[in-house]
């Protein structure tokens, strides 16, 4: 027996939370989610379905949305947009195990329907428009939906197929898949294909997955390594990972990262400061999570105007620790020694390496003092105070300064206002 996958996608879907909030149809409503308090150049998270249909592109640049065209503004809501996430995930688990269900992102998930079609008595096309339609009569969204043999066809037939299909719905096997899109164009609307992969295979004449299974293996392997092989499934409809797979998948190993982009260009004093952040940040999860690390990089880029590569360092600890007292001086002083002072910085990230649990017993040496040894008693509480009582109830003198940014990234989420 063939497996079934649906993928179930919440059209445009910040947008039409903003619309459901106001008493709005989503699909007539001129709606667009951006933070009016930045400027015309920020980017709008979501725009409705009627303004796509005016040929405003979604992710566009507020400046870019034309003046003719009288729209809506909403403030993002993030913290709104996780609670009517929730409760459409609460509909799948009314309908299906968490075992065959895979939240993709905010607004996408896979299912496995393989065995249920037999218990409910439907056809997989007739399941995916009753799922459709309980989310519309519960939440008052619009969801599309993509139907596959397996979970890449299923998400092609999302992509490509279901936004052109009347009922919003697109269907596709491997015999399907063949024949309709073996020679669609462009690439870059074949989910794993940005544009860099598209060009690379264009130097070698090839333009639709027909040519990426119709060529030589040992070009392809020469010319992308080890991720031809699935590009070569995927050009012949074939994807091996099922739903079990993915739910047993363990990394072999962990990291942690954190990073922004200023809201303008921050010279060397101000930039210090959010490095300081940052690297408190990280000190804050790793304590929180029972982690240990043994390197962080440190990376930045300069503002724009300079047209300079990112700057990149690791800082290597001699051991695994997450003590506060050392890995933030250690990471400032890598930045102190990185940074070229005569410019500004404008985007700043934090990656923590080699991620292990926390022991729970390190082997000290007789430089560590006692205030090393037992300072992440003092993260944790930290924590617990900021866990009960929000991520502002407690924090450091240095993010009162001129320039710091950690109290307002404490009311985001994902890097947008949560709306609270």
């Amino acid at each position: 027996m063939k497996n079934t996958y649906l993928i179930i996608d919440l059209k445009s879907f910040y947008a039409s939370v903003e619309c459901v909030e106001r008493g709005l149809d989503p699909m007539t409503a001129n709606l667009v989610v951006a933070d009016g308090a930045r400027s015309d150049k920020t980017i709008c998270l979501a725009v409705s379905p009627s303004m796509k249909k005016l040929g405003v592109k979604n992710r566009c640049r507020v400046f870019e949305i034309p003046a003719t065209i009288e729209y809506i503004m909403a403030t993002p809501r993030m913290r709104k947009y996780i609670d009517y996430a929730a409760e459409i995930y609460g509909i799948y688990l009314r309908h299906f195990s968490k075992d065959d269900i895979f939240v993709y992102s905010i607004d996408e998930a896979f299912i496995d329907v393989t065995h249920y079609l037999k218990t409910y008595n439907m056809t997989a096309r007739e399941m995916a428009v009753y799922l459709m339609e309980k989310i519309y009569d519960e939440v008052g969204v619009r969801a599309t939906c993509g139907i596959g043999t397996n979970l890449y066809l299923a998400k092609i037939a999302l992509d490509i197929t279901a936004k052109h299909a009347p009922d919003f719905i697109g269907e596709l096997n491997e015999e399907t898949f063949k024949e309709t899109l073996w020679d669609h164009t462009p690439l870059t609307d074949f989910w794993r294909i940005g544009p860099g992969t598209a060009k690379h295979l264009m130097k070698y004449g090839i333009y639709t997955m027909r040519q990426i299974a119709e060529a030589p293996e040992d070009l392809l392997y020469r010319a992308f390594g080890i991720d031809a092989e699935l590009m070569i499934d995927h050009a012949n409809g074939i994807e091996p990972v099922m739903m079990k797979d993915i739910k047993g998948y363990r990394p072999r190993a962990k990291s942690i990262t954190a990073g922004q982009v200023l809201m303008s260009d921050y010279p060397y004093d101000k930039a210090r400061i959010i490095c300081a952040e940052m690297a408190d940040e990280v000190v804050l999860r790793l304590v929180r999570e029972k982690l240990v690390t043994s390197s962080i990089t440190l990376s930045f880029g300069y503002a724009n105007k300079y047209d300079v590569d990112f700057e990149r360092g690791t800082v290597n600890f001699g051991r695994y620790t997450n003590s506060s007292s050392e890995i933030i001086p250690k990471v400032v002083d890598l930045f102190d020694r990185l940074m070229d002072r005569s410019m500004e910085i404008r985007r700043f990230y934090i990656n923590v390496n080699n991620v292990i649990e926390d022991p729970g017993t390190m082997q000290l040496s007789m430089f560590d003092n006692k205030g090393t040894i037992h300072d992440n008693r003092m993260v944790q509480a930290v924590n617990d105070i900021k866990d009960k009582f929000g991520k502002s109830a407690i924090f450091k003198g240095m993010d009162l300064e001129e320039g710091a940014t950690a109290l307002e990234r404490n009311r985001q989420i994902g890097g947008h206002k949560s709306g609270e």
